[in-house]
């Protein structure tokens, strides 16, 4: 009888002691609510997306194609150097029409965070700056920003 009232107070003790495990979810504790920042939540998701259509002028075409074709003709001699400009300038075009169209093109991530008052509101910025899904963020001047 003894060793069974034991163990019943011994079970409350234990119970009395456990932890809510808290955070509701988020990756932090549940205290959260008491210190609630209007400005913070949590990253919910991290999208890419490309701006730009990419489109190319033809100017870093020529500019390539001119810079590879004098290359091109530094290296050899006679009908190897001939074959060598015209080598450095198709090369150098297609380069130069490259580094035209990614800079006419940029990455630009959607940031989905859910607000420590509920609300889910989404956020585009060039950089990420570390910030991964469940990160903790505020928001400053428009941007996520990892805390």
């Amino acid at each position: 009888m003894f060793r069974v009232l034991a163990s019943l107070c011994l079970a409350t003790l234990l119970t009395a002691c456990a932890s809510s495990g808290g955070g509701g979810g988020y990756g932090y504790r549940d205290d959260y609510r008491y210190n609630r920042c209007e400005q913070c939540g949590v990253v919910e998701r991290v999208e890419v997306a490309r701006y730009g259509d990419g489109r190319t002028s033809g100017g870093g075409a020529v500019a390539g194609a001119i810079i590879g074709g004098v290359l091109g003709s530094q290296v050899g001699s006679g009908r190897g150097r001939d074959a060598a400009t015209i080598a450095g300038a198709v090369a150098g075009g297609v380069a130069g029409n490259r580094i035209e169209s990614e800079r006419r093109s940029k990455d630009v991530y959607a940031v989905y965070v859910r607000m420590d008052d509920g609300r889910r509101r989404v956020f585009e910025q060039r950089e990420l700056d570390g910030l991964y899904e469940g990160a903790r963020v505020e928001i400053r001047n428009g941007r996520a920003v990892q805390i």
